[in-house]
């Protein structure tokens, strides 16, 4: 059974439960980086089951989830209160072949993305930090907010990468 917006918000949330949202992203792609270490291409285009995706699929969509980001976040605080696009993310790992990708390539077009986008975060005047979108899916979402999900997401997926990585270096042991 698919998760609601509300029980999506609150698991993503829960990963960063009381930490800085910009530190916990800023330490994402190293994070990344650590995890994927010594694995080659074929290890990371495995997928530990038929509906999981591979680390090049997880660092694939982080990449283009960064793109989301930069158009959100610069949306509202662009235009307080503008409409934010939900999109599917099987649909975009399907249609730009996620599975294909390099990984590595993919975690250094994260990396930079991130990069921008933090340095526009960090220089932000306070007051545009309560400034929102509204999601179709997920209603107001304030800059603040959008920074919090996004480290959320983060760690999510990092702990997914860390995992099948670890199930990777197991195997190799073997």
């Amino acid at each position: 059974m698919q998760e609601t917006a509300q029980e999506y918000i609150q698991r993503i949330l829960g990963h960063v439960e009381g930490k800085d949202a910009l530190k916990v992203q800023q330490s994402t792609a190293a994070r990344m980086k650590k995890a994927i270490k010594g694995l080659t291409p074929t290890q990371l285009r495995w997928k530990p089951a038929a509906e999981r995706w591979s680390i090049a699929e997880i660092v694939a969509h982080l990449a283009d989830a960064e793109i989301v980001a930069s158009w959100r976040l610069r949306s509202a605080i662009g235009q307080n209160g503008v409409t934010i696009q939900p999109f599917d993310q099987n649909v975009w790992a399907s249609i730009f072949e996620y599975g294909k990708r390099d990984a590595k390539l993919s975690l250094e077009v994260f990396r930079i993305l991130r990069e921008n986008n933090l340095a526009m975060l960090k220089a932000l005047p306070r007051e545009l930090w309560e400034n929102h979108g509204m999601h179709l899916e997920r209603g107001k979402e304030t800059v603040t907010h959008m920074a919090h999900m996004f480290a959320g997401h983060d760690t999510n997926h990092a702990l997914q990468v860390e995992q099948i990585a670890a199930q990777l270096k197991k195997k190799r042991r073997k």
